[in-house]
């Protein structure tokens, strides 16, 4: 479904700027009140990993400063790096054109995945295999 508010915003000019309450209350979240939150390592470009953000986890990380997730498994706030100490520290949060995705550039300390690998997507596609294609990161 088409939100109008982010259409309104397609033809804006740059610069202009809009409330972050009234962007924050116009994002579409699905029906478990989560949306999708990509996380980027700033510097390099790497895409670390996907996870999901209910508005509070969103006001938690703009607080703090410090990337917050939303757990479907465990329903419950997670900070990254709360029990590895693989922090990521936010720098820009971007929403994208439709308002149902959300891109955080972080500063990533350590492994971004559980695995100990620098990104959650090291299953590589080729062909009709899959390749790793990342060692975990020696601690």
């Amino acid at each position: 479904m088409e939100n109008t508010y982010f259409k309104s915003l397609e033809k804006t000019a740059l610069g202009h700027t809009v409330s972050l309450v009234n962007v924050l209350d116009q994002l579409q979240f699905n029906q478990q009140g989560i949306i999708p939150v990509i996380a980027q390592e700033q510097t390099s470009g790497a895409v670390l990993m996907l996870a999901w953000m209910n508005r509070e986890a969103l006001e938690k990380t703009l607080q703090k400063g410090r990337m917050c997730y939303w757990s479907r498994s465990r329903q419950a706030f997670w900070y990254k790096g709360e029990r590895s100490g693989n922090i990521q520290r936010l720098i820009e949060m971007r929403i994208d054109c439709d308002g149902d995705a959300v891109l955080c550039l972080v500063d990533q300390t350590g492994p971004a995945c559980h695995t100990n690998r620098p990104n959650c997507f090291y299953l590589r596609v080729d062909g009709k295999q899959v390749v790793i294609n990342s060692e975990p990161v020696i601690m």
